[in-house]
C-alpha cells in the first residue's frame, strides 16, 4: 500500500498519454475535434475521471491485497472526442486513431525498461520504474482486446465482415457496461490473456536492453 500513490501516479500519467495520443492521431489525420475541446493538452484537470483515474485502480489495487490476485492495475481517463467523419481512411483512419493510445503506453513501457537497464536502478527507484512498466503494459495489454469499446475493437473492426460490426455496434452502444460486466463474470480467463501479453512483451524488452 505504501506504493499506491506511485501506481496512482503512473497510472494518470499513462492514461493522459493515451488519450492525447488518440486525439493528437486523429488531428493527424484530418479531424480538429480534440484541439476545439481544448483536450490536446497535459493538464491532468482536463482528462482526470474520478472513477476511472483514481477509484478503480485503488480498486484493483486493494483486490488484489485482499484476494492475492495479481491482476494488473490499470485506469483511465475522459475519452478524449473525435468525429469519425473527419478522420482520412475511413475506417483504416479510426483503427489508428484508436492504436495511437495503445502504442503510446507501449513506447512508454520500453523506455522505462530501458531506464531501468541502463542505470541498474535498484531499491525505491527500481521500484518506481517497475511500475511505470507494469501500469504501462497493463494499459497496453487491456486496451488493445477486441471487446468494443476498447481501442482493439476498433482495429477488429476495420477488417472484420459487416456481420460481426453489426454485433459489436450493439455492444458499443453499452458502453464500458459490457467490458465491466465481463471483466466480472471472466476475471480470471481475462486477468490469463492480459498477464500473457504483458509477459510476451517483457521477455521481447528484456531481450533487446541484455
Amino acid at each position: 500500500m505504501e506504493l499506491l500513490p506511485v501506481y496512482l501516479f503512473f497510472i494518470l500519467l499513462s492514461a493522459i498519454a493515451h488519450e492525447f495520443m488518440h486525439g493528437y492521431a486523429a488531428y493527424l489525420l484530418g479531424d480538429d475535434t480534440a484541439k476545439v475541446h481544448g483536450r490536446l493538452s497535459f493538464n491532468p484537470l482536463k482528462h482526470i475521471d474520478p472513477f476511472l483515474s483514481v477509484l478503480l485502480p485503488m480498486l484493483i489495487a486493494v483486490t488484489n491485497m485482499l484476494s492475492g490476485v495479481a491482476m494488473p492495475i490499470f485506469g483511465g481517463a475522459k475519452p478524449v472526442p473525435f468525429n469519425p467523419n473527419k478522420v482520412r481512411w475511413g475506417e483504416w483512419g479510426v483503427a489508428l486513431v484508436a492504436i495511437a493510445g495503445p502504442l503510446t503506453n507501449l513506447l512508454l513501457a520500453f523506455v522505462f525498461t530501458g531506464v531501468l537497464f541502463a542505470a541498474s536502478a535498484s531499491g525505491f527507484w527500481g521500484d518506481v520504474l517497475q511500475i511505470g512498466i507494469l501500469v504501462n503494459m497493463g494499459f497496453f495489454a487491456f486496451n488493445v482486446l477486441p471487446i468494443p469499446p476498447l481501442d482493439g475493437s476498433r482495429v477488429l473492426y476495420a477488417v472484420a465482415p459487416q456481420f460481426v460490426r453489426r454485433i459489436m455496434e450493439q455492444m458499443e452502444r453499452y458502453g464500458l457496461i459490457i467490458v465491466f460486466i465481463l471483466l466480472m463474470l471472466f476475471s480470471e480467463q481475462i486477468g490469463m490473456v492480459i498477464g500473457s501479453i504483458i509477459q510476451f512483451f517483457l521477455k521481447l524488452f528484456i531481450l533487446v536492453f541484455s
